[in-house]
């Protein structure tokens, strides 16, 4: 490899290594401030009056990290050959990292749907727009089980609805708002004098849109598809609950809570686990973005 070569490929990484350091800057100072207010602070927490203000300090209420780390490595229960706790977790976080995947295509294919109709007929953004924005005031967790009873009685000759597709439906709900405005306004952003460069070209709409426009979208589409990927996740979660659906970690979050008295460190598992599939969903986004890196320019964050 060439010495310009070389140059070209640390530059481009810099930025990731950079990321990564204040990552795990940002995780040490998390376990520091935590750590370091369960020393000071009373057990009782920090009370104005007779409010409480700050959490209490008690192992019940505040494990320390080190615990909770090792608590990850022993069985999930008493039982007999059980599982290790980060096991269980990891494929609960591997079950619900699927089904978001799932609402996060469907939702970022019907947001830039929504977007190129929307770019193409100003007439569809006035009538169409408003209302993507009002489908968002929606409450979740009422809309939740709407979702799963109608699935329920989904039958196509044999195939009946899974209760995972409506855990995905949800998410897809919450991930193709920000993908189809963000979208909407990068087809709406390229240069005029670039577009009008193509129209004395006599290039139709669709070159136009491929040449200009979808180039000029990428610095907003990305923003957008990170929004997608995390109301994904959120959806996921949300959903997993509201619906009682077993096998992901939003049921794992509430299940371990109700055990939290007996094992407190035990109820902190599944909320590491939803911490990492926020987490790859941010990688996956971060992953698209390299490989979008000549066009992200201006990027609007």
């Amino acid at each position: 490899m060439s010495l310009a070569a070389q140059g070209t490929v640390r530059t481009a990484a810099l930025p990731a290594v950079r990321s990564a350091s204040y990552g795990v800057l940002g995780l040490a100072a998390a376990v520091g401030l935590w750590e370091a207010y369960k020393a000071i602070a009373p057990e009782n927490g920090v009370l104005v009056g007779e409010n409480r203000v700050l959490p209490r300090t008690t192992d019940l209420a505040m494990p320390h990290v080190w615990d909770m780390v090792q608590r990850l490595g022993e069985p999930v229960s008493s039982m007999a050959g059980a599982d290790a706790l980060w096991r269980v977790v990891a494929d609960a976080v591997g079950v619900s990292l699927r089904v978001a995947a799932a609402g996060w295509v469907a939702g970022t294919v019907i947001g830039l749907l929504l977007a190129l109709l929307m770019a193409r007929s100003r007439l569809a953004e006035w009538g169409l727009l408003p209302w993507i924005v009002l489908s968002q005031t929606v409450p979740l967790i009422a809309f939740a089980p709407m979702v799963r009873s109608w699935g329920s009685r989904i039958e196509i000759g044999t195939w009946e609805w899974p209760p995972w597709m409506s855990v995905a439906l949800i998410a897809s709900y919450l991930a193709f708002f920000p993908v189809a405005v963000g979208a909407l306004r990068g087809l709406q952003a390229s240069d005029r004098i670039h577009t009008e460069l193509m129209h004395t070209y006599d290039a139709g709409w669709w070159a136009t849109l491929r040449r200009v426009r979808l180039p000029a979208s990428v610095p907003y589409l990305l923003p957008a598809l990170r929004l997608g990927a995390a109301g994904a996740v959120v959806g996921t979660v949300v959903a997993e609950v509201s619906i009682v659906y077993p096998d992901g970690i939003g049921r794992m979050l509430i299940t371990y809570a109700g055990q939290a008295s007996g094992d407190p460190e035990k109820a902190w598992a599944p909320i590491f686990g939803a911490v990492v599939l926020g987490l790859l969903a941010a990688g996956f986004i971060g992953l698209i973005g390299l490989l979008l890196r000549n066009y992200r320019r201006g990027e609007a964050l």
